[in-house]
Order: C-alpha cells, then structure tokens, then sequence
C-alpha cells in the first residue's frame, strides 16, 4: 500500500533523517513514534501529498482518486471559520456520488457514532477541544477511504473520546483498511496497535510496537 524508497523530509537543506526505505502493506495498522521534532507529522504529509519530499519518493498503491483521507492536528484548522459542526462532518461526502438521503442516513449516524447529537448547528468556535476532535473523526469516518492517515487522533478526547476513537480504529481495520496512526500515547499504542514505525535522527525502524516503544523515553510510557 505504502513504499517509501529513499525518503527524505524535513526542511529545505535540513533533512531529519537519512534516506529511509520501508513499506507498509495494505490492510496493516501502523502506529508512528518517536521524539517531539523527530519528523512524525511532517511524514504522514508527505505520504498524503500535502509536503514535498526532499528527496526519494513515495507510492501509494491505492485504486482511485480520493483514497487517501487525512486527518490534520486541529491547531491547522480555522476556528473562526463560519460552519456549522453538521457541516463540517458533512464535507466528508466531498466527491461522494451517493443520493442525497443516504448521505443524510450516514450523516446522523455518524454525529451519534461520535456523540456529537444536540451539537449539529454550534459554530466551530462553540466547540469544546474534545468535540471538535470527535467532529474531525466523525467527518474522516464518512469518507470511506482504503488509505486512512490520523495525525495525533487522540489530542483533547477525553475518556469516552478516546474509547469511541479506539472503538472505530479497530472498526476500520478489521473492514481491511490501512491506517497510520501518529501517537504519543505509548500506552495506548502498545495496547491497540501491533506494528510500529520509530523515527529516529539515524532513521526509521519498522516493528512490533512492544519492542520499539522500549526504545521511547521512560517518561512517555504510562
């Protein structure tokens, strides 16, 4: 699904590892580690195609257009934007062909999947930092993409946020999908996903996460 040969990322002039080869193969749950700075987010934009490399490339084995669905750390997204919740979860149906009261059937089960119900109508700028991130994976769930890339899908959720969330990854991966899950959590990582890819300054080594995680700071296990 994912081959990243001789993959370099980072700044201009200031690549934060060596050229790096490794694939992830279709229907696998990667989780992405490693040290603040290491390179972790900026990665999973290269693999959407939203950051160019610096050198090498990445392919992508996906079947069409629209297959790759990212879900970006909220501090990237406009508060003040005028959308209502219900409208930004509805933008997952971009580039849908499905009739309109499908979209509106998967719409409210999406919003009550997520607990969002009661919250249709409140501004984005309304919105607890739990809610929102529960909106962003509501809008992510719709877009039935094979190739699913979650930047710190845990930020802000709370107890039951987080639950739902683990809930609907394993959902994902059990119906095939591939999904690369950048997470800070290693605890949450080494009890929910079983491969890991560690990003260090001389590389990236691809794993199990119980062996890699032991290669984390101490201070970053719960």
């Amino acid at each position: 699904m994912i081959r990243c040969l001789d993959l370099r990322w980072g700044a201009p002039g200031q690549p934060l590892t060596p050229p790096v080869n490794f694939e992830l193969l279709e229907g696998s749950l990667t989780a992405v580690i490693g040290a603040n700075g290491s390179g972790k987010s900026s990665l999973l934009k290269v693999i959407a195609g939203l950051q160019k490399p610096l050198s090498g490339k990445v392919i992508l084995n996906v079947p069409r257009k629209g297959s790759v669905s990212f879900l970006p750390q909220q501090q990237h997204l406009d508060r003040q934007f005028p959308i209502s919740l219900q409208e930004l979860v509805a933008a997952g149906f971009w580039g849908s062909k499905k009739p309109t009261d499908v979209r509106n059937q998967r719409l409210k089960a999406a919003l009550e999947n997520w607990c969002l119900s009661g919250l249709e109508q409140r501004p984005l700028m309304a919105l607890s930092g739990g809610e929102l991130q529960r909106a962003l994976l509501a809008r992510l769930s719709l877009a039935e993409a094979p190739l699913l890339l979650l930047d710190e899908p845990h930020a802000a959720l709370d107890e039951l946020g987080q639950s739902l969330l683990w809930k609907h990854i394993h959902a994902w991966h059990a119906e095939g999908r591939t999904l690369v899950v950048v997470c800070h959590d290693l605890a949450a990582v080494r009890q929910h996903i079983p491969q890991a890819l560690l990003i260090k300054s001389s590389g990236c080594v691809l794993g199990p996460s119980t062996e890699l995680i032991h290669q984390q700071p101490q201070t970053q296990v719960a």
